[in-house]
């Protein structure tokens, strides 16, 4: 039996080596007093003080920010609404197919659509551009996730709401909309860790005088790796796993009302 069971374990470690060690050294190092990246000499902070007065790494990050953050609100709510709409006013799988389709094309294929697109109507570039072309995944990511938790939710008490009186929109506001919450955060938190570490999209949408942070960090690493870009890259890290984490609980807590 413990043969076997080594026969399990062992490759699976091994896979785990091969993905999280990179990870390990990379945060490692970003506490390396020395400037070389490939040689510890000691702990330091002072990558993440080097961070606060970079302006290039400051102004990607408010940009990045500015569209995370509006993405996350406009997909949360669109995608709310989509997901509504489909699960309780359609049963086309057309429209289903046609909903979900932009989160899983290629990201390379959509960016030389949109840029192609946005260059026929003479539409201007920016962080607008960015945040509509953002919206393409997270729109159906948000429809997604809240369908999870619309398909395990009691229609019934829906019906009970509209058989008292209630007209849609107060049976939305006061039964559907409560019981979707853990899944429209879920989404919610998955539109935003998307969008703030979202590089191909941005990179062809963007102005070149406004880059979010994920180019920020192209335009650093094409003259070698230094310390401070493994500080920006430790702490984009701790923010995902974080987001990450919420949205297992949020899962965790939408499967405990079922």
């Amino acid at each position: 039996m413990r043969r076997r069971n080594l026969g399990v374990y062992v490759p699976l470690w091994l896979t785990y080596v091969f993905f999280y060690a990179p990870i390990v050294v990379m945060v490692v190092m970003s506490f390396n007093s020395s400037d070389s990246p490939f040689g510890f000499d000691g702990f330091s902070l002072k990558w993440y003080g080097a961070l606060a007065e970079n302006d290039n790494v400051l102004r990607g990050l408010v940009n990045t920010l500015i569209v995370a953050v509006g993405t996350t609100v406009i997909a949360t709510v669109v995608g709310t609404m989509l997901a509504v709409g489909l699960a309780r006013y359609t049963r086309s799988k057309i429209l289903d197919a046609l909903a979900t389709l932009p989160a899983i094309l290629p990201e390379l294929m959509l960016a030389v659509g949109l840029l192609i697109f946005y260059s026929t109507v003479r539409f201007t570039l920016g962080l607008h551009s960015i945040l509509l072309a953002h919206l393409t995944f997270g729109i159906p990511l948000v429809a997604v996730v809240v369908r999870v938790r619309l398909a395990s939710m009691d229609m019934s008490l829906e019906e009970a709401s509209r058989d008292l009186g209630a007209g849609p929109i107060p049976t939305f506001l006061r039964i559907t909309l409560p019981g979707l919450m853990p899944g429209v955060a879920a989404g919610a938190l998955l539109a935003f860790t998307f969008s703030l570490d979202e590089f191909v999209l941005a990179f062809f949408t963007a102005e070149p005088t406004e880059p979010t942070l994920p180019i920020v960090i192209y335009s650093m690493i094409r003259f070698g790796v230094t310390p401070d870009i493994n500080a920006l890259a430790t702490i984009l890290l701790v923010v995902s796993f974080t987001a990450v984490i919420a949205v297992q609980r949020m899962t965790r807590l939408t499967e405990s009302f079922k």
